[in-house]
This record gives C-alpha cells, structure tokens and sequence, in this order.
C-alpha cells in the first residue's frame, strides 16, 4: 500500500532539526510513500537534504491563517500520518490536527529542550506537553535525556512517549579511516553549531587555552550572534592566532576529514548531530555531559565526558583525545548504528501503529 505522510516544520532553515526531518521524509519517498513537506516560510540551508520526490508546500504567512490552512490541507488530503517537528510547529499541528478530525493520525517530534527554543509559541508548546501528547496519536523525543525530561519537567504521560533516535550518520558514510593516519594529522580539533550561548563556546576558548598541546589549532564552524564575544575573548586568551571561525559550512566533512578530534562544549544538546558525524569520520570526542553525546559516546574508545561548564576538564578531555586518538573503527561502527534507514525502520513502527490505532480511516 502506498501511503501518504505529511511532514510538517516551520523552515527548512540551518538547524539539525530541520537537516533531520528532511533526510527522514525523503527517506520515506525513496521507500514508496507519497510525500507532502509543509513548511511555514522558505528557506534554502537544507533544501538539498530534501528529495525531489518530495512535494513541498508553503503555508500563508502568520501563526493563526498558518494554522488554518495546515488543518485545511489535512482535512482535504487526509494524510495516513502526520509528523511535526520543534515545539512551535508541534503546537500549531497538534490545533490542526483538532480542527481537521486527524488528531489521531499526528505525531508530534521534539528535538530539543525547553531552553534551546525560546520563541513564545515553543515555550507554550512545552507548557502544554501533558495535553498535547494526550491529543497526539504519539510523540517522540529524539534521546533518551530529552525523553526523561519531558516526563519530569512537563508531566508528559509515559505511555504516549516514544524515544528514536534521529538518523545521524552521513550518507555516504565516509571511507575507513586508519589509526596510524589519524594519529599523524595536524592537532587540529574542531567544534561545530551556532555561536550562541547554549553551546558555551567560551568555556571551548578557555578550555583551549588549557592544552598541554601547545600547537593545537582550533576551528569552530558555525555562526551566531556570540561572534564578536568569542573573537574578543579570543584576544584576551591569548590563542587568537590558533583560532579560525569560517562561519557556516554546509559541508563539514572536509573539515572532520582533517582533524584530530572534535570538541563539544554544550550547556545541552537533546541529541549532538555532530558527534555522530565526527564519530563517522573516525574522530575521538571530547564532550560537556549536556545530554545526547552522553548517550551516544557509551564507551571509553569514543572519547571523553567532562562537567558543563569546566573548562580544566574538558581541557584534559581534549588533551587525552589529541594525544592518543586510537582506533577509528569501534567509532565508525558505532556512528553506523544512527542510520537513516534504523531510523526509518522505528519511525515507520511507530507511523503503522498510528494508523492501525487511529480515526477515521484515510
């Protein structure tokens, strides 16, 4: 049967979110469904993450004539399955859904955690997790942390729960990478994300400062509005001239291709997109204990975890890394386990299940 799926997010703007939901609708088209993405305003960072068997739809401006529109198309195509991603679209599907009579054929995604995602509407979003996921045929956390804190923090019911990991691995997975050959590059370590608070790349800065390395070079790729703060700090640290920030890069596996290890410096990250990429490339990662990359570096060979916010121990965490970077191929096996195809395997369960469970028939 050729089933017809609706995705659902606010842009296919530059966020690993946005990069996700993608990769899994096109994932979908590839394996047969007809597929619908709907998004609120265009955007072009992760378009090409977006198959062309995909049709992609743009809703009319504003959260409420949006709203209304969404719970329109709903009602007229009559999807076997609706999927949202971030709180803020989760909300306004899930009103959708209502007025449409589907609201037992939506699925809900969060992606990040409440302080991650501080428009108004998200914060509402979270507030109302309880009744949402009530309403929803069923929602997903894409960690086992961010799971844990939807139930602790926002009263989610358990049993309307799900935990997928989101596909994370590259595709195409990058070539085996010898241990000899990653041992003799440069000692370059390299972070990833937007210059902004949430990834605490100040206490990255200070912890760089730190090396016992002393040729150590950093690059972090990304941008935001922290840069004139972490260039200033930079300059005050003394390792400007070991510094490179190049801003955004779509595509990053030159960069992981050419480093030693990477850093994560994060307050929180729900899931870390980048640590499974870097783990794919054969890197070892040292990272703040925020949430997801603890999860996924579950074994010592992986890299190292250090407190939030301790730059003296996430300096020793980078040092061991650069100093002994180790065997790539547990890493690159273990970055393999965050497929696309794993993914859609668990989302496609989950999407059957909604159907099997939900009313009225397509």
């Amino acid at each position: 049967m050729t089933r017809s799926l609706l995705f659902y997010t606010h842009a296919l703007a530059s966020g690993g979110a946005e990069r996700v939901f993608a990769r899994i609708a096109s994932g979908f088209a590839a394996r047969g469904d007809r597929v619908t993405f709907v998004v609120d305003f265009a955007a072009q960072d992760t378009l090409p993450f977006l198959s062309q068997a995909v049709t992609l739809r743009i809703l009319p401006k504003g959260h409420a004539a949006a709203t209304i529109a969404l719970a329109k198309m709903i009602g007229a195509d009559k999807p076997h399955a609706s999927l949202s991603a971030i709180s803020v679209s989760n909300l306004k599907h899930a009103a959708a859904a209502v007025l449409a009579g589907r609201r037992r054929r939506a699925i809900l995604t969060y992606h990040g955690f409440f302080e991650s995602e501080p428009e108004r509407l998200s914060r509402i979003g979270y507030y109302l997790t309880p009744l949402l996921t009530r309403t929803a045929g069923a929602t997903v956390a894409v960690s086992r942390s961010l799971h844990a804190d939807l139930i602790k923090r926002f009263l989610a019911p358990p049993d309307r729960l799900r935990m997928i990991y989101n596909p994370g691995a590259p595709d195409p997975f990058p070539v085996a990478v010898d241990a000899a050959g990653l041992a003799a590059r440069a000692p370059v370590v390299v972070a990833l994300g937007r210059l902004v608070a949430d990834k605490d790349f100040l206490t990255l800065l200070r912890a760089f400062a730190q090396l016992q390395c002393a040729d150590a070079r950093l690059a972090i790729l990304g941008e935001g509005p922290d840069r004139d703060r972490l260039e200033s700090e930079a300059r005050a640290l003394g390792i400007n001239a070991r510094l490179s920030m190049p801003g955004f890069r779509g595509d990053i596996g030159g960069a992981l291709g050419g480093a030693r290890c990477l850093a994560i410096s994060s307050r929180r990250e729900s899931f870390s997109l980048a640590c499974v990429e870097a783990l794919a490339y054969g890197l070892p990662v040292a990272a703040t204990d925020c949430g997801g990359p603890a999860e996924i570096l579950d074994a010592a060979e992986f890299g190292g975890i250090a407190p939030v916010g301790d730059p003296a121990a996430l300096a020793r965490a980078i040092d061991a890394c650069l100093a002994a970077p180790g065997d790539p191929a547990p890493r690159q096996k273990r970055a393999a386990e965050f497929s696309l195809d794993r993914a859609l395997d668990r989302y496609d369960a989950l999407i059957e299940s909604v159907i099997s469970h939900g009313a009225p028939g397509p």
